[in-house]
């Protein structure tokens, strides 16, 4: 799960990102609406994630986790 977890940090640093440039005078809403809409789009690609996170077999979460066991070995024909 280090993927999503790096996803969850970015999603963090974009939340900072988007306050900052609110509350920032000089930026126009556009600018604004833009920094949330990379929040958002983080954010859905977690949830993307997690939903395939939870949808793995016992042998396949098994496989990432043992790369080199024998039952994870795929043959070329």
């Amino acid at each position: 799960m280090g993927n999503l977890e790096n996803l969850e940090e970015r999603i963090q640093e974009e939340i900072k990102h988007a306050r900052e440039v609110c509350e920032n005078p000089n930026s126009t809403s556009a600018e604004c609406a833009a920094a949330w809409d990379a929040v958002e789009e983080l954010q859905a690609e977690a949830a993307h994630q997690r939903v395939k996170e939870e949808h793995k077999t016992s042998l396949e979460k098994y496989c990432e986790e043992n790369p080199d066991a024998a039952e994870c070995r795929i043959y070329d024909d």
